[in-house]
């Protein structure tokens, strides 16, 4: 019996990335739904569920992605409320690779430093996405966390939001450009900091971190230029550089890309499945970086 995965994509296009990545975790058939929204979750769902009898329900699954993981989630939570009884499928989301890329480098980083278990951690631009999953997986597992962000209330509002489903300690500073750079860090004094932030914009000069006292590792998710952490090449995977282990956007994505093939594949070993964030990094903890 055939493997299908329905993609539901909320861009009016469904990515292409996300359906070779499909191919290659092992699905034997891709079947896309761009422009989908939360209304439409039901009968596609249903059109799964009731094909199939519920002992061969694994091999049909469910991919959520599309640029905007807000309205990701409200698809899983739809999808999720579809299932009943037997009739189950399992299901992945992972909207603009929010979760895999956050799970990728919090497993990174974890490794480099060891044991996070207190450990003071940086997320600068922590209200995105993959800041907030970042964030949150870094305080689950026992890091002090603070997230940056350019305006307070959003600061505070991502606070409540990463407290409210991951739990741990999280605080927040105010990062409105890179000259503040050095005065947060000399605040934080992180051992470990993360970008998160957007695509071709520096917000950690190399002065404010290199050789910075108790700084151990400095992760970039920025791939395009300026990069996000200034001295960071985007292929740093483990460099030392000014006393601190690197990591870059391509170092990180390597490991990424397995991370989320192992959990398409994931999904078709059983019916019942739900890869978030939490399980993603439960399977990325078994994988090989």
């Amino acid at each position: 019996m055939k493997k299908l995965l329905l993609q539901l994509d909320s861009n009016r296009l469904a990515s292409a990335f996300d359906e070779v990545v499909a191919y290659d975790g092992g699905a034997d058939v891709v079947m896309q739904r761009g422009g989908a929204t939360e209304a439409d979750v039901r009968d596609l769902i249903y059109g799964c569920i009731f094909t199939r009898g519920p002992k061969d329900l694994n091999n049909t699954a469910v991919f959520i992605g599309g640029s905007d993981m807000a309205i990701g989630e409200k698809m899983l939570a739809a999808a999720q409320k579809t299932l009943f009884g037997p009739f189950k499928i399992s299901m992945m989301l992972d909207s603009n690779g929010s979760n895999t890329t956050a799970v990728a480098a919090v497993v990174k980083i974890t490794r480099a430093v060891r044991d996070v278990r207190g450990k003071k951690i940086l997320v600068t631009a922590g209200t995105g996405p993959v800041g907030l999953r970042a964030a949150g997986l870094f305080a689950k597992a026992g890091a002090v966390v603070t997230i940056t962000s350019r305006k307070e209330e959003e600061g505070d509002k991502a606070r409540t939001a990463i407290q409210s489903r991951f739990g741990g300690a999280i605080a927040v500073e105010c990062l409105r450009n890179a000259s503040e750079a050095a005065k947060v860090l000399d605040a934080v004094r992180p051992d470990v900091v993360l970008n998160t932030g957007p695509a071709g914009v520096l917000l950690v000069p190399k002065a404010a971190w290199s050789n910075r006292q108790g700084l151990a590792v400095a992760c970039d998710l920025n791939a395009v230029p300026p990069l996000g952490i200034e001295g960071i090449e985007v292929n740093d995977d483990g460099k030392q550089q000014g006393g601190v282990t690197t990591f870059g956007a391509i170092g990180v994505g390597g490991f990424k890309m397995k991370v989320h093939k192992a959990s398409i594949a994931r999904l078709f070993e059983r019916n019942d499945a739900v890869l978030d964030a939490e399980t993603i990094a439960e399977l990325a903890a078994g994988l090989p970086a």
